[in-house]
Parts: C-alpha cells; structure tokens; sequence
C-alpha cells in the first residue's frame, strides 16, 4: 500500500513524487517509457522553472549534463525588432533548454534518490475504484505480469490523453479549438540565442540545447496542417526563408542532424483537476499550445503547488479535499493569462501588437518586462501599468 502512486514520470510527475516522498510519504512512480527516451517537446525552461531546479537541488545536474546557458532573446516581426530578457526569478534570469532524454531522466533520479520507487516500462491499464473513489492502479510489468497497487491518492500525470482522466471522466471545464501545427528539428553549426520570428501566419523559434545542437520549430495555421504534412521538410525550410531570411542563410551553412518531427494536435484546454482519491497535473489538467514554450515550466510549478497545498493533510479526507480544490484554484490563479497570451500568439496575426511594441524601442526595461509576462516573471498587471501607457501615449 502506497500513500501515493504518480503515473508518468516526465516533468510534471517524477518531481510531485520527489516532493511527496520528501514529506515522508511511501510513492510509486510509473512510467510507461524505459529512460532515457525522447519526446515532443519545444525544450525551453523559463525562469521560474530554472529556479525550482535549483530549489530542488537539481539545477547543478542539468548543467554538467552539458546544456547551453541562454542569456539573450530577441523577437523579430515586420517592421519590429526587440533585444533583451526576461527579468530574473530568485536570482535566476539565465535559462535552458535541455534534451528530453537529458531533462527526463535527471528529474526521475531524483525522486529516487528521495525514496520514490521507480517502475519503468509499466503500461497502466486501468484504475481501481471502491464506491466512486479511485484506490489503486492496474498496470502491466515489463515481463507482461499483470500487477494492482493501492494508494490513498493517485496521481494522473500522463499526458494531455490522460488515461487517468479518461477513466475518472474528468471533464474539460474550457476548451479552444487547435490553432497552430508545428514540425522542427536540431541542426549543428547553426549558432543561436533564444529567438523568436514572425509574420502573418508563420512563426518560428529557435534555442541552442544540448551537444552545440540548435532547435529550430516552425508554427503554421491548424487549417494547413493537412498541406503541411504531406510535404513537411519544403513547408519547413520555405516558411524560415520567408519568415527569416538571414536564419535562413545560418542553416544554409549548417547541418539539419535529425528527421523532422511534428504534430497537429496541440489541443487548448483546462480539466477538472480532481476527484475523490485523484488529482490530475501537467499536461493531464492542462494542455495550450507549444508556441510559447510554457509547458515544462507549468509542470515544474503545478507539482509545487499540489504538493504544497497538501502538506501533511493526505490522510485526513476533509482536509485533502480542500487541499485539491486550493491546487484547483490555483490552476485558474496562476495559468489563465498565460493561457490566454498563448491564444493570441498562436492567432499567428503579429499585426496585432506590432505598433505597440515598435513603441518599445529605447526602453529596455519595459522590453524585458513585455518578454516576462510570458516567462512568468512579471505578471500582465505590471507590465501593463503607468509607466508602459505613457510610453505608449507619447510616442
């Protein structure tokens, strides 16, 4: 008997069961996949992420794990060019952008070294439930052994098609249409900061990561997606010509060292984020699109949030209840405008916004509070404040 079993082992679970099983809890952790192994991800770690790795006591390993320190964006649309970065958390402003293979299994060790037991190659089958109330777990071992353990608590970090929440019926509370399709790739030779290009209906965004290796994603509308897939690499390269001329004569003197990968299903939503004996996290409770790269920050705070609000309430049913509608609340408290702000940049109109921040120029305070509000960093209320309509008034 667990006092929790967390399914998944990505960036949300494996540090919620490191964080449980520090308060002296008994964790299971499972995980379908057999570390390290890859998988789609736009990599970047905003500031609050760096900086619960460091509190975590895990930032150290990511950095002898090889990762490039990034310390410089810029954003380029028609007729708008803005150089800085985001403001700092905790004394964190540099960021990363990591393999998953590298990440993943960094955040896995972890929960062991804190007690959790780690069960990899594990496929969950089902839930058990004891008069409406989740209790345990069905899964099947590597060796194809079908095996039940029960918890007081399980968690559903599995993924944007969650099982756990298809099994609860944990239903979608808001939800927004697919708006953008992405397909990327790592090139060598190819040097970068952490930049960002636009223009009407394209978006493309690129970071150094690990082994002297560049990420470079291209977005393009949901509509194109059936177009865009049938001939992905010519769509890839035509839409950083067009959108990135001069990136475009970078990667002409680089080397393209991986297969393009891509996807068309970035769905919009929040979920009912929990349940008598579940609670779900990450991409399981709430899924945007890639474009703003927010969805392993968002994961590394979700774990934080959920495991501080429970604390030492687990055994006690009327104060874990409480303690999940807090973490739900939470949820809406700290994710709506990003959400939202996610929304608009996936519109893929930068027509929008280019005037105001063409008014930007010669103020770079408030140009690294404009890149904050999407770090998280600084929220939209200060960067929309006095200081910021005064410049926008007189210029």
């Amino acid at each position: 008997m667990y006092d929790v079993i967390v399914i998944g082992a990505r960036c949300a679970g494996s540090p919620a069961a490191m964080l449980f099983a520090r308060q002296g809890y008994r964790v299971a952790l499972l995980e379908k996949a057999r570390f390290p192994r890859d998988t789609l991800s736009s990599h970047y770690i905003h500031q609050p992420g760096v900086a619960l790795l460091d509190r975590w006591g895990l930032l150290d390993q990511l950095r002898a794990a090889g990762c490039q320190p990034i310390d410089h964006q810029s954003y380029t649309a028609p007729g708008v060019r803005l150089d800085g970065f985001s403001l700092p958390v905790d004394g964190h402003r540099t960021t990363y952008a990591p393999r998953r293979y590298v990440l993943d299994p960094i955040l896995a060790a972890g929960a062991v070294r804190s007690g959790v037991e780690f069960k990899d190659s594990c496929t969950v089958d089902d839930l058990v439930f004891e008069n409406d109330r989740v209790v345990g777990v069905r899964y099947t071992t590597p060796g194809g052994v079908a095996a039940t353990d029960r918890a007081r608590l399980v968690i559903g970090a599995d993924g944007m098609r969650s099982l756990v929440a298809g099994k609860t019926g944990a239903r979608k509370v808001i939800e927004h249409p697919r708006l953008t399709c992405t397909y990327y790739s790592y090139w060598a030779g190819v040097p970068a900061h952490f930049e960002l290009y636009e223009r009407p209906g394209r978006w493309i965004g690129l970071t150094p990561t690990n082994d002297d290796l560049t990420l470079i994603m291209t977005y393009f509308p949901q509509s194109e997606f059936p177009e865009v897939r049938t001939s992905a690499e010519t769509a890839y390269l035509e839409a950083v010509r067009a959108t990135a001329p001069e990136l475009y004569e970078r990667m002409s003197a680089g080397t393209r060292v991986e297969p393009l990968y891509g996807t068309g299903h970035q769905e919009n939503f929040f979920r009912k984020a929990f349940g008598p004996g579940w609670v779900l996290l990450g991409d399981s409770v709430h899924h945007k699109d890639s474009i703003t790269a927010r969805g392993i920050t968002d994961a590394f705070i979700q774990a934080q949030s959920l495991t501080d609000h429970i604390g030492e309430r687990l055994h006690d049913d009327t104060a874990l209840m409480t303690a999940l509608s807090r973490y739900e609340r939470d949820l809406d408290d700290k994710f709506d405008n990003l959400y939202q702000a996610a929304l608009n940049v996936a519109e893929l109109k930068p027509e929008r916004q280019s005037q105001m921040l063409r008014k930007l120029a010669g103020h770079q305070d408030l140009i690294d509070r404009y890149f904050s509000t999407v770090s998280g960093s600084c929220s939209f209320d200060d960067f929309y404040n006095t200081e910021l309509l005064t410049v926008l008034d007189q210029s």
